[in-house]
């Protein structure tokens, strides 16, 4: 059995196993939720649970979005070796999709907007009541989709026929779609931040709020996209693929997004205190002190200031073993920042994780896992006739 074969059999058992665990824990949250339903908010931790998740999972294929364009858009040969990783990521958006409509039956359950005398009845809240509007939420969901569907549709459409053809043309329309529609990304984006996560407390508001979504989900997918190189690199046509510079390249781009994250994230801080609002100021005090302060300084250490210092070193940023690991543990501090962001929403006073959380992440994580292995193996590991392929090949490797 030759490296390639070795490596399809590899990936079907992996993503067996994770369609599997999937759809147990899928099965498991469903059962709690089943439970939970004569209480005295029926289905109520289940829809919320789930949300934390969904948000969480979708921003990985919709950091794999941004990042391919961002490597069509500049030509950075440091995107070839994850090109096609980045390219299965964005091909599970139609499943992200699908498991959105849980949220739209539990609308109810999870934004308290859509109960009677939330929004005040008056001159000040006339916009916000007519944009949170159930029906105008599914609107724009729709129209967030569709834009994402479609820029990653074509991207991968045009970057299949490019390894069947050859045809240099192909390459000049993604690089020319690149630049519009990373454009729309970032505003679909920063829409479906405010509507899905901002709306859960509708008398607050941010003007950072979706560009801290967008860095999030730029790292998770950076992140997550290392950890799946470092997994392809011992088989073939991936081993040894990337050299040195490469490596450095990608991890200063980690780095930037590192630096990024802790920039708008203070900067929120900043402009939300400064403001001395009564409308804004809670969001914070509810983060950053009580009991969810353990977990704002766990962020502070481990999601900054640790992986700051990692990846100021070269010697961490090329060895893909070492890089990777630090790429795991920010998939995993990911998860956190999303949960801080979200779970004070409903949990004023301190964390209260509960069985459901587990198995809605372990649930939507197993999917969606299972499906982008499942489209990892479609297409070639790395792009067959990239006019800049041949120019990396050539590329003196590390110093």
């Amino acid at each position: 059995m030759n490296s390639s074969d070795t490596l399809r059999t590899q990936l079907t058992r992996r993503g067996n196993q994770a369609l599997a665990l999937g759809a147990a824990g899928l099965i498991l949250a469903i059962i709690l939720g089943v439970m939970s339903a004569h209480g005295q908010n029926p289905w109520q931790q289940f829809f919320r649970s789930y949300l934390v998740a969904y948000i969480y999972w979708i921003s990985i294929p919709l950091g794999c979005l941004a990042i391919l364009m961002l490597h069509h858009l500049t030509g950075g040969w440091w995107g070839l070796p994850i090109r096609r990783i980045l390219e299965a990521g964005t091909r599970t958006l139609p499943l992200m999709a699908a498991l959105f409509i849980p949220i739209l039956i539990g609308m109810s359950r999870i934004y308290p907007w859509t109960q009677p005398g939330v929004i005040a009845d008056d001159v000040d809240n006339q916009f916000k009541r007519a944009y949170l509007q159930p029906h105008f939420f599914l609107v724009r969901a729709v129209v967030y989709f569709a834009i994402w569907l479609v820029l990653a549709y074509l991207l991968n459409k045009w970057s299949a026929e490019q390894d069947r053809t050859g045809d240099l043309r192909l390459q000049q329309r993604m690089e020319a779609l690149a630049g519009p529609g990373a454009v729309l990304w970032g505003l679909a984006v920063t829409a479906a931040a405010i509507d899905w996560v901002m709306s859960l407390e509708p008398h607050w508001f941010s003007t950072i709020y979706g560009f801290l979504f967008i860095v999030v989900e730029l790292l998770a997918a950076m992140s997550f996209t290392l950890v799946v190189l470092r997994m392809l690199s011992d088989y073939e046509p991936l081993k040894d693929s990337a050299d040195f510079s490469q490596l450095n390249d990608l991890g200063n781009l980690m780095l930037a997004f590192v630096l990024l994250w802790a920039y708008l994230s203070f900067s929120q801080l900043l402009i939300v205190w400064a403001g001395n609002l009564r409308n804004e100021i809670p969001w914070y005090t509810e983060r950053a002190f009580g009991g969810w302060a353990p977990v704002a300084v766990f962020l502070l250490v481990l999601h900054f200031f640790v992986p700051f210092f990692l990846l100021l070193q070269r010697k961490v940023k090329r060895r893909l073993r070492v890089l990777s690991l630090v790429a795991a543990a920010l998939v995993v501090l990911a998860f956190v920042d999303v949960y801080w962001l979200v779970a004070p929403s409903y949990d004023k006073l301190r964390p209260h994780p509960v069985l459901l959380d587990l198995f809605a992440v372990a649930g939507i994580g197993g999917v969606w896992l299972g499906m982008f292995l499942r489209q990892l193996m479609k297409l070639p590991l790395l792009p067959v006739h990239d006019p800049r392929f041949e120019g990396a090949l050539e590329h003196e490797h590390g110093d």
